[in-house]
């Protein structure tokens, strides 16, 4: 297959990825996963070379730090706990997993699910460990807010990702 195929299916496939970190799935990894696959199979062709793939590795690390971090970051800086910002972690998680089946619109319903989700962890876990009861909402309200920056910042190193995957495409 010519060299022009492969960088269009590979911006295809990568498109396709790309969209799934608004379900907050691995989008960014399997973009990076995908592109290594093209340059291997293509490496006579000196189609992409090993430094986008790890540039793109280490982008994708540093989106999925963001997302994991960023509900706890934002229930921390609204005054919870450690226990609360571990509970938005998971939370978020497991909201966005339920939002996904719950609200059938796709994209919607994990990222509501996962602010959801983030928001009530934190607020179920700072209340029942005695804060009072704006207290625990103001923690759970940060970690909803935290949990949809996550995302945002997980779906903008994705888009760094799909662009350094299409320049080593088309012009390697």
């Amino acid at each position: 297959m010519p060299v022009l195929v492969w960088a269009i299916l590979l911006v295809l496939a990568n498109s396709l990825w790309l969209a799934l970190d608004v379900l907050t799935l691995p989008g960014n990894w399997l973009m990076v996963a995908t592109t290594a696959t093209v340059a291997w199979v293509n490496w006579k062709g000196h189609m992409i070379g090993l430094g986008p793939i790890i540039a793109m590795a280490a982008l994708a690390l540093v989106g999925e730090l963001g997302e994991l971090l960023a509900g706890a970051a934002g229930a921390k800086r609204a005054g919870s706990s450690r226990r609360g910002a571990i509970g938005a972690v998971a939370g978020g998680m497991l909201g966005a997993v339920v939002g996904t089946f719950v609200i059938p619109i796709p994209g919607l319903g994990s990222l509501i699910g996962l602010c959801v989700g983030a928001c009530a962890a934190a607020f179920v876990l700072e209340f029942t460990s005695g804060r009072t009861i704006q207290s625990a909402l103001r923690s759970g309200a940060g970690a909803g807010v935290g949990g949809l920056a996550g995302t945002l910042i997980k779906m903008a190193i994705g888009l760094v990702i799909w662009f350094i995957a299409a320049v080593a495409a088309f012009w390697p």
